[in-house]
């Protein structure tokens, strides 16, 4: 794991959306919505397209709508997390 990585997944405990990730992590939008995309397809991050719906985006869609997502921790992310 990056410390990228490590860094986004510590602001995933709850969900987020892109716009507070982004400040939170104080990263480029640009390497956010790289690394995001990344962090999906290990299966460490799942992406939502409201905060209070647990129906989760599929990863096609992605290019259109990351900055307007919300982000949570997967168990798999949180386990790689916390063995950091």
């Amino acid at each position: 794991m990056t410390d990228i990585e490590y860094n986004i997944l510590d602001e995933l405990y709850f969900v987020v959306s892109f716009k507070d990730l982004l400040s939170e992590t104080s990263l480029q939008e640009s390497t956010l919505k790289i690394e995001l995309k990344h962090l999906i397809e290990k299966g460490w991050v799942r992406s939502f397209s409201s905060p209070s719906e647990e129906i989760e985006i599929e990863l096609s869609d992605y290019e259109n709508l990351y900055s307007s997502l919300y982000y949570l921790a997967s168990k798999k992310g949180l386990l790689a997390h916390n063995s950091q």
